[in-house]
């Protein structure tokens, strides 16, 4: 199947699985991927979907990783261990007990183990999927971890409800936005809609930060994990030039 930012190469490059210091101590899996010329590259954190840190999430690590970033993929299941594969019903119930708190204070201690990499330079950014792009906005607009960073589909983001492990809307964090953003969503999603993201975006957009959306036409949630069945491949070609020119806009200039 084609996927646009294909690694020809795999073995090329220096992937290896680690863990480090996350929130209050606590140790974190996570999946790091080294360029083959690590001189001044910037960084970018992949924060996986809902189902964890399974291989496509892995894949696009390394595509990052092609482009000569340094990449790291956390899992944020690494207390409480991933649901299994294709289990919705699990997936759900393993996101909802997963605290905002703990998940910004992993990723920014992913991204301070990337700025200590060899030969890293430039910035950090950070790119989230379905739950993950709710947690890269999440990260950007309660720290100052990230240089720029890009929530895809990003589930909940303009949700009002609040549960004891998510007490503040991320909407109405919106406006302490930190670094520059891009949403990108399939014109056929519900799950956010486009409607939800630019009340979003325009909530963000009080930060003063530059804040972008991208809407595809015919494609729905997911469409660029190449894994499931909801893959589109042209949305998922126009995005990925999309993701990869916004992050070097952001992150070279750092």
């Amino acid at each position: 199947m084609s996927v646009p930012g294909a690694v020809a190469d795999p073995d090329s490059l220096d992937a290896r699985d680690v863990r480090y210091v996350g929130y209050e101590g606590d140790g974190v899996d996570a999946y790091l991927v080294a360029p083959s010329d690590p001189q001044n590259a910037a960084a970018v954190i992949v924060v996986h979907e809902i189902f964890g840190l399974n291989e496509h999430i892995r894949d696009v690590a390394r595509r990052f990783a092609a482009l000569g970033y340094y990449a790291i993929a956390p899992d944020l299941y690494s207390r409480e261990g991933s649901p299994e594969p294709g289990d919705i019903r699990a997936a759900v119930a393993a996101i909802g007990i997963v605290p905002d708190a703990r998940v910004v204070g992993d990723l920014a201690a992913a991204a301070s183990l990337l700025r200590e990499q060899p030969g890293a330079g430039g910035g950090v950014g950070c790119v989230g999927f379905c739950s993950g792009g709710r947690y890269a906005l999440l990260g950007a607009v309660s720290s100052q971890a990230f240089d720029a960073a890009v929530a895809c589909w990003p589930g909940g983001a303009g949700a009002s409800e609040t549960t004891p492990e998510r007490p503040v809307p991320v909407i109405e964090l919106a406006a302490d936005l930190a670094c520059p953003l891009l949403l990108a969503v399939g014109a056929e999603d519900t799950r956010p809609s486009a409607d939800e993201l630019r009340r979003v975006r325009d909530a963000a957009a009080v930060s003063g930060q530059d804040v972008e959306l991208e809407t595809y036409p015919d494609a729905g949630h997911a469409f660029f994990n190449d894994q499931r069945p909801n893959y589109r491949p042209d949305a998922a070609f126009a995005l990925w030039p999309r993701i990869t020119g916004f992050l070097a806009e952001h992150l070279h200039s750092a």
